[in-house]
């Protein structure tokens, strides 16, 4: 059927010289499109954090090529359809190995984050559903000091190790030392540090909420204590002692955001990796961004994957291991 489509195609349009001449304009913004993929480190974010702004959604850019594929057939352009290529091609250089499904068997230590949502009203049936996932260090975020004991209580019976700093949390199955909060230039505590002695071998894992960001139309994407956060949490963890780090929280920004350099640069997302698809978390009806993250340093991601919808607007994540000490 598609062949006869295709054959029907072109037989329309074998003979007809305007081919060429028509959907210019098309042809523009196909390579206006490949343009902003190619180049989305250099719009500049001194005005309103513009280019954060489409870094963050930047996946989602390339839902504009079909568009512009099937208006250029309308338009019966050969030279839409010919400039369409280039935008596809960097789509693909850009987000192609996210296709691609990369989890592995094996692994010592199973993680997994969550921003609860202050305001979930089912904060036990949450942390069962995270329990759930057989995770054996689980970070929270976002906790209320009402809902604290609500959690502790639930996760009680599978977590045997547990600490609460400011608003986020940390529970393991496996004894943890050297826990502080994480300052973060925020004035109240929202990331801690924690030592996980795992059988595996030991590593420093970190919890952290970074401040929300918000598109106004007046301020555009305001991100400016965000930023600062995401440099003072880069910071810590590069003086971080311990060889083998796992990162975990509510970053409010994407592995593609130039803003968390000071932490990205460092680590490894483990959706990345060793993940499935795009693994976006946010928002949980419709998700359209990884602004919540599983990144490592000095540690082998072997699996990565959302877990089911709770009470909260993000969804959970896990992450399955393997530590460099591991046989």
């Amino acid at each position: 059927m598609l062949r006869r489509l295709a054959h029907r195609l072109t037989d329309n349009w074998r003979g007809d010289p305007r081919i060429w001449r028509r959907g210019i304009v098309l042809a523009v913004l196909a390579l206006l499109l490949a343009l902003v993929m190619l180049l989305h480190a250099q719009i500049p974010n001194a005005v309103g954090n513009l280019g954060s702004l489409s870094e963050t959604f930047l996946p989602w850019f390339g839902l504009l090529v079909p568009v512009l594929l099937v208006l250029a057939f309308v338009r019966r352009s050969a030279t839409a359809l010919i400039a369409l290529l280039l935008p596809t091609v960097v789509w693909l250089n850009l987000f192609g190995g996210l296709l691609t499904d990369k989890p592995a068997t094996g692994g010592d230590l199973t993680v997994a984050t969550h921003n609860v949502n202050a305001g979930n009203a089912d904060p036990e049936g949450t942390a069962g559903k995270v329990a759930a996932s057989g995770a054996d260090v689980v970070a929270l975020e976002e906790l209320t000091a009402a809902a604290v004991p609500v959690y502790e209580k639930a996760l009680a019976s599978t977590y045997r190790y547990h600490s609460v700093q400011g608003t986020v949390g940390l529970w393991s199955k496996y004894p943890l030392s050297g826990v502080r909060p994480v300052d973060i230039k925020l004035g109240w505590t929202r990331a801690m540090r924690a030592a996980v002695s795992a059988p595996g071998g030991q590593a420093a894992v970190y919890v952290a909420h970074l401040p929300s960001v918000r598109v106004k139309l007046e301020a555009g994407f305001t991100a400016r204590q965000r930023d600062k956060s995401a440099d003072a949490l880069g910071e810590a963890i590069a003086g971080e002692p311990l060889a083998q780090v796992v990162l975990l929280g509510d970053l409010n920004g994407t592995m593609n955001d130039r803003a968390l350099n000071a932490v990205t640069a460092q680590m490894r997302s483990t959706q990345g990796a060793a993940g499935s698809g795009f693994g976006f978390s946010w928002p949980a009806s419709f998700p359209m961004a990884r602004i919540d993250q599983i990144l490592v340093r000095g540690i082998e991601p072997v699996s990565s994957w959302t877990l089911p919808q709770t009470g909260s607007d993000h969804l959970p994540l896990a992450a399955r291991l393997r530590l460099a000490s591991s046989d």
